[in-house]
Order: C-alpha cells, then structure tokens, then sequence
C-alpha cells in the first residue's frame, strides 16, 4: 500500500465518525470490468467534491487488493493487509470481485462484510427521469432497504448431503429433538442448513433504520419477514424490532402493534384515530409486511413503501426486485455498514461481466451511485447531491451506455468514459 501524503484517518467521536477535510480512502477497483468503471467513477466523485468544496476537501485515494489482481501480485484472493487498511481507514468503496472457483472463501463479498462485521446492507433504489422500467409508475419508488448482513442463510451453518458430519447431526436432532427430526421428508438424502437470528442482531440493523428513517424524515418503516411460518427467527424479528421502536424511541414511532393493542381495547375506529393523532404529530409509522406480499406489492404499490428493515435472505430478494423496476442492477448503489464502529464498504452491487472487460462500455452507475452513497456517509451531502443532480441531468438527456440505449428511443450511445465525462461537465456547469 501506499499511503497518500496529505491525507488524515477518518476517526470515531463518541458515536459519530470524524471525518477530515482530507480523508485517506482505501479502494478496489475490482475484477472484470471494475477497472473500466472505477476509472469513470473516481473522476466523477473528485469533481463532485471540486464542484461543492473547491479546494476545501478532498479526497485522497489509496489502493488496496483483493479478488484476481490480489491473486496475481499476492497468491491472496483477500489479503490481511487490506482488511486492516478498512479497518485502519474505516471508510472504503470497491468494484465487483470474483468468487474463487473451487474451495476456500465462498463469497470475497461475503468474507469482507463478516470479517469487519459489516451488519447494514444499505440500498437505496430511487428512478432517474428517463431510465427504462417496466412498470407503469416507476417514479413511485424511492425506498431504502436495510438489509441483515450477517446472519439468517448467509451465516454459512450448512451441511453437505451424504456426509459424515451430516449424518451425525442429523442423528443428534433425531435423538434429542426428534419432533423436529420427523419434519425432514427425506433425512438421509438432505442437506441441512441453520438459520440463525438473533435479538443482538435484529436489534443492530432496526436501531439503523429507525435513527436513518428519523434522520432523513421518512415517511415509513415497513418490516418484511416471513414470520408467519418461520415463528422463532423471523416472526421474532418482527417482534424484537417492534420492542426496539415502543421502547426506546419514546413516541417517534406508531406500530402495527400498537394499532392492534388499541383495536382489541376499544375498537377500530379508535385506533384509527390513535394512529392519525400520532401520525399528525410528527410520528413515523412503523408496520410490517409478509416477504411474498412485499414482493407483489413493492411493485403494485411502490408509494406504499419507504424504509424497509429485513433479514439477510429477504433483502437480497428485495434489492433485485426494485433495482430492476429502475433500471437494473446495472445502476444500482449499496452500502454494508457497521453503525457502532464507522466502519463501511461501499461497492457496486452488480457482477464483474468479464466478457465485457477493458472495453469501455458497461454502466458505471452502480459505482458511482455507491460513492455518492459514501459522501452522504462521510457528511459531505452538498457533492453527494452534485452527483444526483448531474444524474438526473445526463440520463434526462438520453444520453446513456448500452445498457439503457437498448432499451430508449431516441437515445444517444456513450461510452463509460463518456458517460463520466457528461457527469462532470454537468456539475462544472
């Protein structure tokens, strides 16, 4: 690594980060085409601070490795070295990395977000005038998914079929919980995988929802979860997160729960009235949805919908489902954060399409899109909103990579290069 000259660590102040004028920035520009689109975006994200601060604040780049170009200089898909500059430097943006084939680390995305306990998938999915949807309404969705990070399904507690420790577990669970035993239909030829969810779990990733929700004045917060089968991890996500809202918000909040308690008391017409009185006095409503009715409605009923909080397997679900109601995944922004330390990657949330490799042509939105996501983390909001603008501008003008030209008429087809050269150009005008 080398260590830019000028630049300050981005430091903790009670529960807050300290962010200098100058923040050192670890980064990754990625495999396939993570270079193509790293280059179009850090030219973007050092104009959009040029354009708000001058040269008040800037950003001062350092490079780190991991995915095949760590392979190739270290025989390291992720080496420690890069893992303590993010936890040194708190604050780091990346490209798409492959997956090694065979054994070893299942997911370098996963590996990183678990290593520096990175609990918030943060995605927001917003539509940008002009990019093709194939709903009728698209400019009806502007949410922020809160996704767990590190439990449920993507804790990796798996076991292979028709091997030894399987058996052996399975023959455990047949001896002491042999009610559970009995619901597997076909024991001998299964895999098995545990799903963990905790209280300390959910309670983390709903705390950051709700301060985020009260800190951006939303209108909303909706809990997906599929609690209605899966009681003990789900439908206690539900539960514990409304304890969290009730408990310790002190009245920010009005629940479903709450709505309910009123309803069997006296009625429903007065806890219809419960819920507008606190909703006119400044309270967010707090409520929670079924994973499979969300997905029908986030597309049928987009405005019904603003924050969500979820559990890892769901969000993943969710974050796909909306990216393509704007535009795909190809201009889709993430964040995974951990609220208690500062410590935060953001990356493009699309794949490394290597076919498409050092040609110059993919969509660098996702990229982009994640670094005006990481200003609004540092609190440099004023470039973040350059970005916005500029996006808003250039897409407005039809002019747009492949990938969108496709499917527009009357579009113009740019380069990525080109694409970040019109961003700047907006913000410098």
């Amino acid at each position: 690594m080398q260590i830019p000259q000028n630049g300050e660590k981005i430091t903790m102040n009670g529960t807050a980060i300290s962010v200098p004028d100058r923040p050192v920035i670890p980064f990754i520009r990625g495999d396939g085409t993570g270079p193509d689109i790293w280059r179009a975006a850090v030219r973007v994200l050092d104009a959009a601070v040029a354009a708000a601060y001058g040269g008040q604040r800037r950003l001062r780049w350092m490079e780190v490795y991991a995915g095949e170009a760590a392979f190739r200089k270290f025989d390291n898909w992720l080496p420690d070295e890069t893992i303590e500059a993010i936890r040194e430097y708190r604050v780091a943006i990346k490209g798409p990395l492959t997956t090694p084939v065979g054994g070893g680390i299942r997911s370098l995305n996963v590996a990183i977000r678990q290593i520096l306990d990175l609990y918030v998938c943060q995605r927001p999915v917003r539509w940008f005038e002009g990019v093709p949807s194939p709903v009728r309404d698209p400019g009806a969705v502007d949410m922020v998914i809160f996704r767990e990070n590190t439990e449920d399904i993507y804790a990796g507690a798996e076991f292979e079929e028709g091997q030894e420790d399987t058996a052996r577990f399975l023959a455990l669970l047949k001896e002491h919980f042999p009610q559970r035993h009995a619901k597997i239909r076909f024991p001998d030829s299964s895999g098995i995988g545990l799903k963990p969810v905790s209280r300390e779990g959910t309670r983390r990733l709903v705390r950051a929802a709700l301060d985020y929700a009260v800190a951006q004045q939303r209108r909303s917060v909706t809990l997906v979860h599929k609690g209605n089968i899966m009681k003990y991890t789900e439908g206690a996500f539900r539960n514990w997160a409304y304890d969290l809202a009730e408990n310790e918000y002190g009245g920010r909040f009005y629940t479903w729960r709450q709505w309910d308690r009123a309803k069997e008391r006296k009625g429903e017409a007065a806890a219809n009235a419960q819920q507008k009185a606190a909703l006119d006095g400044g309270a967010i409503l707090m409520k929670d949805a079924i994973a499979d009715i969300a997905l029908q409605q986030v597309l049928t009923r987009a405005h019904s919908f603003d924050v969500i909080a979820t559990t890892n397997l769901n969000g993943d679900y969710l974050s796909d489902a909306l990216a393509a109601q704007v535009g795909g995944i190809g201009i889709a922004p993430g964040g995974n954060i951990n609220s208690d330390t500062g410590h935060a990657v953001f990356e493009a949330t699309h794949g490394t399409a290597p076919k498409y490799a050092d040609k110059d042509m993919v969509n660098p939105g996702s990229l982009i899109l994640s670094g005006e996501m990481m200003l609004r983390h540092l609190g440099w909001n004023e470039a973040a909103q350059a970005i916005i603008e500029a996006m808003n501008a250039v897409i407005g003008q039809r002019a747009v990579t492949y990938d969108f030209h496709r499917l527009m008429d009357n579009a113009t087809k740019v380069k990525c290069s080109e694409f970040a050269d019109r961003l700047i150009a907006s913000m410098q005008a």
